[in-house]
Formats: structure tokens, sequence, C-alpha cells
């Protein structure tokens, strides 16, 4: 069987202070089939290469973008390279069909619980309704944005905890690379994540 190729372009500001993402990114980078890129390390000035990031993408089936979940956003460095780099033309509108078929997922860490993203409670909104953004840009690229991968509460996390979900990350990864996701039922989930066993087909 065919298997997928996976760009995670992953953006933290603040690496250093970072606990759980640290873990998470150990654990996919060195995965077959899987090009880890960090923003932040290669673009420190914000000077993008465009180009560069555009084959990236042509060479990539599904593009993930991994960051902790600040103000309700991505961070700044994200929005820039989404700026610049998917441009009229290339990415949307007419002729611009270099994306066409590719999927999205975002692989977030939040501070919050669980309980903090929903209806009526202290953020108002679920994860999955404040990331309307990224999904209408996937829709205007003609991607299929996936539901999201979203680890909370990391604020009091305890490391057995952190390291269950960056063992939940490797094996989402896995899957996506070896064409094993049940798609027809993930798009049914919150977030992705919330039910490994039932989404993915060993």
């Amino acid at each position: 069987m065919k298997t997928s190729r996976i760009l995670i372009l992953f953006a933290h500001p603040a690496l250093h202070k970072s606990r759980v993402n640290r873990v998470m990114m150990r654990t996919v980078r060195a995965l077959d089939g899987v090009t880890f890129h960090d923003l932040y390390q290669i673009y420190p000035e914000f000077h993008i290469d465009v180009k560069h990031e555009q084959r990236l993408l042509g060479e990539h089936d599904i593009v993930v973008f991994q960051y902790p979940y600040l103000w309700f956003n991505v961070p700044a460095l994200i929005k820039e390279w989404q700026d610049l780099v998917l441009v009229h033309g290339w990415a949307y509108g007419h002729q611009g069909d270099a994306l066409l078929g590719k999927k999205v997922l975002s692989v977030i860490t939040t501070g919050g619980g669980e309980d903090a993203y929903r209806k009526n409670t202290f953020n108002r909104f679920t994860v999955r309704e404040l990331l309307a953004p990224l999904e209408q840009m996937a829709t205007r690229c003609r991607m299929e944005f996936l539901p999201p991968f979203v680890v909370h509460g990391t604020f009091r996390m305890a490391e057995d905890e952190i390291r269950k979900h960056a063992v939940d990350y490797s094996r989402m990864m896995e899957a996506l690379r070896d064409n094993r996701v049940d798609f027809g039922r993930a798009r049914g989930l919150e977030r992705i994540n919330a039910d490994l066993d039932t989404v993915i087909r060993d």
C-alpha cells in the first residue's frame, strides 16, 4: 500500500519553556516518512524562503501544524507563513491548485482543561470552532481539514500523562503515513485523538 508523506510545520515561540511540545516533537521527528520542519529555528527573523516552503508542500501529502494555542490563535510565524506562502494563483484562485486534495491537521496544546473549551463556559467556544480560520484556509486551498489533535491542560500535566500524549501523537502520525485512518469516523469528532482506537485501523 502506498504511504503518505507528512510535513510537520512546528512553531513554538518559547520552546525553552515547553514541557509538553518538546516531548511530543521528539517522538515524531525521526519517524520514517515524516519531515519535521521547525519554523522558529529556521526563520528566527521571520525571513521566510517562500519557494522552499512551496516545494516542501508540493512534496508532501499531509500538512500538520504543531503549536501551542496562544490567545486563541496560531503563533505569529505561522500567520506570516500563511500570508507569504499561500499565494493567489498557486494555493488558491484561478489555476491555484498546488494543494488540491492534501490533508491538513492541527496539533495543539492548551494550558486550560478541555472543560474550558465548551459552549457557555470560560472560553465560550470549542477548539474546533476557534479553528474556523484554519478550516477556511484549507477550504480555499481545496484541502481536507481534519479535526484537530488537542492536548488540553498542559499547565498541571504529570510526566506520565505527557508521555502518553506523545505516544498517541506518534501513533497518529504513523497511521496517517500508512493510510490507516478512518476519515469517515474522524470527521465526526471534536478532536481526532478523542478515540484513537476507533479512528485508527490496526
